[in-house]
Order: structure tokens, then sequence, then C-alpha cells
């Protein structure tokens, strides 16, 4: 078994910082749905900016808005204004062909890559 890439959100601007909620990130469902990203699935968020990285959940966030919010902890480590890459992985003994969506500066897809 390989861990390989299943899911990639590319160039998301973070819309909010929350360190008051429980944890997680808030994606908007369009998005999620955009990359086949589960509410609930572990991801590996990636600060373009800063370089930072770090793993957390996915909840959906209100379709359409663009909303990209890290909660808990996470917003203390990235802040609203960074670009991050939104990855998730999946256990498989056999290749994938991931689903990569580059997004603009208000979150919409503009490009769908599959494969």
């Amino acid at each position: 078994m390989r861990e390989v890439l299943r899911s990639k959100i590319h160039r998301a601007t973070v819309t909010e910082a929350n360190p008051d909620y429980v944890g997680s990130i808030t994606v908007d469902e369009d998005l999620l749905d955009a990359v086949g990203l589960w509410v609930g699935e572990k991801v590996l968020v990636a600060s373009v900016d800063s370089g930072e990285r770090l793993e957390t959940y996915t909840l959906a966030g209100e379709r359409g808005s663009g909303v990209v919010c890290l909660n808990g902890a996470a917003a203390k480590r990235i802040k609203k204004g960074e670009i991050v890459l939104i990855i998730g992985f999946e256990m498989t003994d056999k290749p994938l062909d991931p689903r990569i969506a580059i997004v603009d500066g208000d979150n919409r897809v503009t490009e769908l890559i599959e494969g």
C-alpha cells in the first residue's frame, strides 16, 4: 500500500482564521465536491506564503461562498489572506488519477485537472 495524492485545491486564499473554534478547516462545499473531498476527511494544508504545513479535517462551508477558514489552533499557524494548498491522500495498492482544482483569488475553480 502507498499513500498517494487523490485531491488538491491549489492556491486557495484563506478568507478567515478563527482560533476560538474547536478545530478544522471550513471549505466552500463546491470546492470540496470539485475534488472529491469528504466532510470530516483528513487533509494536509500547506501555506505557500509561510511554508507552514498542518493536518486537520474538513468542514463544509456555504456553497458558492468561497470560504476557506482555518479554525482552532490552525488559525494561529496560517492566517487570513495566505495562499494555501489543501491536499487529500488515499492509501491504495494501485495508481490513482488525482483531481486538482486550480482556483482564483475568490476561491472559484478556474481549471479542473483530472489524472
